[in-house]
């Protein structure tokens, strides 16, 4: 926990999208403090079409590469979530040539009995994490 999604354009070898995921856990635990092996990531992959992810009248230009990363997380402080964006930005243009201008993250908060990583149980509220 956190959960990511990672939208995206059909195209990417796996290579390439294995380099994304990796390079966006590794801001997540720098960020977030999270552990190394709680890693969770979905990748959704659309035709150009169904994909359409415009600026909110920033003048961004996106292109064919955009990636939209939408984050459930347990509450973080607003200085982690800026830390996250900015290391995602970072990381993701120098590692895999992402344009910080086809970036965009969502961050949606929710609490510790929101979550069971398996048994039928809501691992945070009985302790066992």
């Amino acid at each position: 926990m956190p959960l990511l999604r990672f939208d995206v354009i059909k195209g990417r070898d796996e290579a390439g999208l294995r380099k994304l995921l990796d390079t966006a856990h590794e801001a997540m635990v720098e960020a977030f403090g999270v552990p190394v092996r709680d890693r969770y990531q979905i990748v959704h992959q659309h035709e150009p079409y169904e994909l359409v992810i415009e600026d909110t009248g920033l003048g961004f230009t996106r292109s064919r590469d955009v990636v939209l990363i939408s984050i459930v997380s347990k509450t973080r402080t607003v200085e982690q979530k800026q830390k996250l964006y900015a290391l995602l930005a970072q990381r993701l243009e120098a590692e895999c040539g992402l344009s910080p201008q086809d970036l965009m993250i969502s961050i949606t908060e929710n609490g510790e009995a929101d979550w069971s990583f398996g048994l039928g149980e809501a691992q945070f509220l009985t302790g066992k994490l």
